[in-house]
Parts: structure tokens; C-alpha cells; sequence
């Protein structure tokens, strides 16, 4: 018989069942799923987090973070992205789980700082997400149009 685990995505949460061959359930669930976490913790952090950046917009660069990223503008704050994945990968590479958690925190942190510099909406790219899902990442990516000039994006 297949466990089953919660897993929160934003807005909704589903069960995905797992079975490890040859295994006991305990050492199975052990090895694929981390340690649960908190039940009251949810991807709704996302959008509370994203509101909280949208409010520090205004806020005063000298104590906000956000705001200072935000007034140097969408480049650097798409740099300061990018050298944040990068951290994030380095650690995943290392395989250091617990430096991969608070970089992977980092990376979501900035990804929505960089959604409110550019006016982008949560709500747009959960419902990006759901169109996704149950789609083939192959399938999916085959239907994007090809650009063959004007992009910098590897193929």
C-alpha cells in the first residue's frame, strides 16, 4: 500500500502518493520526503511575503531591503536574482541540505521582489502553473514558439 503525503502548492494542496520497492513504508518515507514540516505552513507564505514587498515599495530604502533593491531598478534587481539561484546551486551541488533551504528562501525572496519590479502577479504565474500541470515538461516546452532572433534564452 502507497503513503501518502501533503504537499501545499500556492492556493490549493494535493496528495501524491510514493512507494519505494523493496523497502519498509517508514524507511521509504524517510528517504523521498523530508521531514514534515509545520501543518500551518503553506505556500501562502508566497503571497503574504509578495504583499509585504509591494508594501515596502514606498517604504524608506535606509530600512527596507526591498526598497532599496526596488529604487535601483529592475536590472539590479534581476542581478541580485541571479546571484542568489546561483548560491542556491552551488549548495544543492555541495549537497548541503540546510545552506540549500535558506539559499532556496533567498531565491524565492528575490524572484518576488523582481515580480513587484516588473508588475508581475502571483496570481499570474499560479495560473501559469496550473495550465502546466499534468502536461509533459517536453510536451509543454515543444508548444512554446520558436524564436530564433532576439532572445539571449539557451534552446
Amino acid at each position: 500500500m502507497a503513503k501518502t503525503a501533503k504537499l501545499a502548492t500556492p492556493k490549493m494542496a494535493r496528495k501524491v502518493s510514493f512507494k519505494a520497492a523493496g523497502k519498509s513504508s517508514k524507511t521509504a518515507q524517510k528517504a523521498s520526503l523530508p521531514q514534515a514540516p509545520d501543518p500551518a505552513v503553506s505556500a501562502d507564505v508566497l503571497d503574504r511575503l509578495w504583499s509585504v514587498v509591494v508594501q515596502r515599495r514606498s517604504a524608506d530604502p535606509t530600512v527596507s531591503h526591498s526598497a532599496r533593491l526596488l529604487q535601483r531598478g529592475t536590472a539590479k534587481v534581476a542581478q541580485k536574482f541571479g546571484e542568489e539561484a546561483v548560491e542556491c546551486l552551488i549548495e544543492a551541488v555541495a549537497g548541503n541540505r540546510t545552506a540549500l533551504i535558506g539559499e532556496s528562501a533567498d531565491v524565492l525572496y528575490h524572484l518576488l521582489v523582481m515580480w513587484v519590479a516588473t508588475g508581475v502577479q502571483p496570481a499570474e504565474v499560479w495560473t501559469e502553473l496550473h495550465r502546466r500541470e499534468g502536461i509533459s515538461g517536453i510536451t509543454e516546452k515543444a508548444s512554446r514558439p520558436k524564436v530564433l532572433l532576439g532572445t539571449a534564452k539557451i534552446p
